[in-house]
């Protein structure tokens, strides 16, 4: 899953970085409107994380520009303070949930994940595959009701496949959910070697990793 963190406070904004990117969440950051602007013109993002107050105007004004310009992923506000007419002008602008500040890390991570399952049109927490179990709240995969030992990078990929199961899923596609633009610059190879290691670690749960020659990988079941 990749986020946009729009946030001028630097202490905030670092600590959900580090936060999101310890649980195998890609999060590009930006620290006012115009760099949200730019990151939303070449990125495709599963949520975006926007505070209210920003430097270079409301981002309540971005939230209403990103739904005029055809944005439906997800938006979480963030706010200091918030009053009953805020929260009333925020979502019917669009917004789908608000945090006062300050909060807890986790709480803003659970939320995350509720809102793209919700988008996703997953009605259950979990999602199932063969004998394979995905947790996104609890970041857990189970493998015929044992829990899979996997990297936090091992962890998003196959979640990402877990979430488009069915779906064929370019490298690029796979690369943009694992990395952000302030990662060390990583090639599409590297992807292949995460899905070599996955697919070791999937043995016996009754589904596959296929590959398709220049379009990209795709989870199915076996059955």
């Amino acid at each position: 899953m990749r986020i946009l963190l729009v946030e001028d406070a630097r202490d905030l904004a670092e600590a959900t970085v580090t936060r999101f990117r310890a649980s195998g969440l890609a999060c590009d950051h930006a620290d006012c409107i115009a760099a949200a602007r730019d990151h939303l013109a070449v990125q495709a993002y599963d949520a975006v994380v926007l505070d209210i107050n920003l430097p270079d105007g409301s981002g309540t004004g971005l939230l209403r520009e990103m739904r005029g310009a055809g944005h439906a992923m997800p938006v979480l506000m963030l706010t200091a303070q918030i009053s009953v007419d805020d929260k009333l002008s925020a979502f019917s602008l669009g917004a789908d949930d608000y945090l006062v500040k300050p909060f807890d890390q986790r709480e803003l991570e659970a939320r995350l994940h509720v809102m793209t399952r919700r988008a996703q049109a997953d009605a259950d927490s979990e999602i199932t595959l063969g004998g394979l179990r995905y947790d996104p709240v609890g970041g857990v995969v189970r493998l015929n009701d044992q829990r899979l030992e996997l990297t936090r990078r091992e962890l998003a990929l196959l979640g990402l496949l877990m979430r488009h199961r069915g779906q064929v899923l370019s490298k690029d596609r796979l690369l943009e959910g694992l990395y952000s633009f302030e990662d060390a610059v990583v090639g599409v190879n590297a992807i292949e070697l995460y899905v070599a290691r996955l697919r070791r670690k999937i043995t016996g749960a009754g589904v596959s990793i296929r590959t398709l020659r220049g379009q990209g990988y795709a989870l199915e079941s076996d059955g």
